[in-house]
């Protein structure tokens, strides 16, 4: 269901950054607006970036190799930090390197009618594509908070097309308000002021994805409330005496990786610690489905001493 609803979304989103970017260019050339240029870039960045996106989606998909024996589910995790990259250089570093450029030669619009018109059409499909993204989120975020789910999400790209999409809408204001100022006021500056502020917007939004997803890179484990539900399902099978450490790491969105040394009973036989071994791995994924690769070890609880 996740990964269904992330293709859904990038997919809204993909189509309305290429859209967007052609109509955006077209308005650039007729009017020289350094916002619009700007916000023209950008579109083209977001769509790169949600071809990247698509891309490590089907490459995490891959079979498992000797070579990679948990499989190639982190792929997503690095196209999605691929994405911050772009965002930050083509996007943010490129919109302050034109609205700088536009400051030191100023030159009068032409055509102002024309962005004027394309960011309003841009405002309507990028809330369309917001909208798409907030409601697919919606299915998966649960009780969290907005940016509770854009940091604990093990999913990069409902996180990131959220992220891309809003800085988008708030960019596109920022250069609607940037055109209409330098239209009212006869000032070149606004609409270098404007491309600045929509540079360092993205640059903002690229870090806090490029810390996200290297986070999600490093390994994260499963959540506090999760460790809870396992530690408990491992506790009240049959034959386990207690848990003794317990440590879990997504290999990828949808796969955690689950390690605990458990304590059964010293006169416990091989067959019977089998059983017990087998009862708590399915315990464990019966609330926590996403637990594919689970490793227990069998121990004897020694009184005061470390296992």
């Amino acid at each position: 269901m996740a990964t269904e609803g992330s293709t859904k979304a990038i997919l809204a989103a993909l189509l309305a950054n290429l859209g967007i970017a052609i109509t955006k260019f077209v308005a650039y050339l007729f009017s020289g607006s350094a916002s619009m240029l700007a916000e023209s870039v950008h579109s083209v960045a977001d769509s790169g970036n949600q071809l990247l996106l698509i891309i490590g989606g089907r490459r995490a998909r891959r079979t498992a190799s000797a070579d990679h024996p948990f499989g190639y589910g982190r792929s997503r995790y690095v196209y999605a930090f691929l994405v911050s990259v772009v965002l930050f250089t083509v996007g943010g570093l490129f919109s302050i390197y034109e609205g700088i450029n536009k400051l030191n030669h100023p030159h009068e619009l032409t055509n102002v009618w024309l962005p004027i018109t394309v960011l309003l059409v841009a405002i309507v499909l990028e809330g369309f594509s917001l909208k798409t993204a907030i409601a697919e989120s919606n299915k998966v975020r649960g009780n969290q908070s907005w940016v509770n789910f854009v940091r604990k999400a093990k999913a990069p790209e409902l996180p990131v097309v959220l992220l891309e999409d809003l800085a988008a809408l708030i960019g596109l204001v920022l250069a609607l308000l940037g055109v209409g100022l330098t239209v009212l006021t006869g000032n070149e500056a606004f609409d270098a002021y404007g491309t600045l502020a929509i540079g360092a917007l993205l640059v903002v939004v690229a870090v806090i994805l490029g810390i996200e997803m290297s986070s999600l890179l490093i390994g994260e484990g499963a959540g506090p409330q999760d460790v809870q539900k396992i530690r408990k399902a491992l506790s009240e099978t049959e034959g386990v005496e207690s848990v003794i450490h317990l440590k879990t790491l997504y290999i990828g969105p949808e796969e955690l990786m689950l390690g605990a040394k458990i304590a059964v009973n010293e006169n416990s036989s091989g067959q019977d610690i089998a059983r017990i071994i087998d009862l708590a791995e399915a315990a464990v994924r019966a609330v926590m489905p996403v637990a594919k690769t689970i490793y227990l070890e069998p121990d004897i609880l020694r009184s005061k001493t470390n296992a």
